[in-house]
């Protein structure tokens, strides 16, 4: 997707992995340590960065940093990844403040739910 130019080519993959990031499925989209927001590595240009999608969970205030509640646990299920292009214009990241139920491992007791089960993950950026 990037051909290697992701320092100029903009792209974002976002959604509902129903992982978390430390889950070895979400760690395929990760890739290697090293090169996250808030490391000594985020600021340093590598090979990789041609190449390499940044996880926009650092960027999510701490209090925020979850998607679903499972069970009484908090758990960032959905994420938003963004191409080296996008990272200087990140404005904001968010998982939208809304209060959500948890949820149990009884689905159908969700049947007349009127909202989602998730809270949305929404990023800002300044693209001027």
């Amino acid at each position: 997707m990037l051909g290697g130019n992701g320092r100029e080519n903009r792209a974002i993959v976002a959604g509902d992995l129903n992982d978390e990031p430390q889950a070895a499925t979400t760690q395929i989209l990760l890739g290697p340590g090293g090169s996250e927001f808030g490391t000594t590595g985020f600021d340093r240009a590598d090979k990789g960065d041609a190449d390499r999608m940044w996880y926009l969970e650092q960027p999510i205030p701490e209090e925020e940093r979850f998607t679903r509640i499972y069970r009484g646990q908090r758990e960032l299920i959905d994420h938003i990844l963004v191409s080296h292009a996008l990272t200087d214009s990140i404005e904001s990241v968010t998982t939208g403040g809304v209060g959500i139920s948890s949820v149990t491992d009884s689905p159908g007791r969700r049947n007349a739910a009127e909202a989602s089960d998730h809270r949305p993950v929404v990023a800002t950026f300044n693209l001027n």
